[in-house]
């Protein structure tokens, strides 16, 4: 039942809340530990930021540091690049990654990467989508009657623009994926580059902290897609769904 305790709808949550939390954690967890690896070169994260900036030819992204914990960003509008205490000031591995990882974003500005172009277009659309999407696939279906949502009907229409929205805030969380993991492939080839960071237990550091903050995206990418196959479904666009 929409309006009820639809089982299938709420283990797909349960499902999208654990391994959110799992992958938090293990962000969490490659990060403390990337913080018990001091950086032989004894470069704070705002020190490498602005070297791979400068060693790139980038001198209008200004780095700030910014509260919070991992709260690190970039704002492409603003080109600044924000980072929290522990990267902004810390003088580890793991610091060392997230500050290459955000100046990787400032450099998919500067390149124009499609996928950043990408991002930027969709994020206002893919918000709509996720908020409202599936409040007009429910409209749809209460209004078809319990009966099927017949082509060439306009609640069929209906339930396709949901849909539809809701594709494009799947789109954009895959988006998102890639944009992130080449955000940190860029770092990585900086910091060893610019021998920020030396091989072995440096790189190791940074290689599991990049690719702990990748795996949360790809969990909320996985996780909308799930709920785009439910959505659909309920709608009856595949599998000829439920509508009681």
């Amino acid at each position: 039942m929409f309006f009820g305790f639809d089982p299938i709808h709420l283990a797909i949550i349960g499902f999208g809340l654990l391994i959110s939390l799992l992958a938090s954690g293990y962000v969490r967890l490659a990060f403390n530990r990337g913080k018990g690896v001091p950086l032989a070169s004894g470069r704070t994260g705002a020190e490498v930021a602005r070297l791979i900036l400068r060693d790139n030819d980038i001198s209008d992204v200004t780095v700030v540091q910014n509260e919070g914990f991992l709260s690190d960003h970039y704002n492409p509008m603003a080109k600044t690049l924000s980072l929290s205490p522990d990267v902004f000031n810390g003088t580890h591995a793991a610091a060392a990654g997230v500050a290459a990882h955000e100046v990787g974003h400032a450099l998919q500005h500067a390149h124009g990467l499609w996928h950043m172009w990408m991002r930027s277009v969709l994020v206002y659309p893919a918000h709509f989508g996720s908020m409202f999407a599936p409040w007009l696939i429910i409209v749809a279906v209460m209004l078809s009657a319990g009966q099927h949502i017949l082509p060439h009907t306009w609640q069929h229409t209906l339930a396709m623009i949901g849909v539809g929205a809701f594709g494009v805030s799947t789109l954009c969380a895959f988006i998102v994926v890639q944009n992130e993991f080449n955000a940190s492939s860029q770092a990585k080839l900086a910091l060893v580059r610019l021998g920020i960071t030396r091989p072995g237990d440096e790189d190791d550091a940074v290689h599991r902290v990049l690719f702990a903050a990748g795996l949360t995206y790809l969990a909320a990418a996985v996780f909308s897609l799930i709920e785009l196959i439910y959505w659909a479904w309920r709608a009856g666009l595949i599998g000829g769904g439920r509508r009681d």
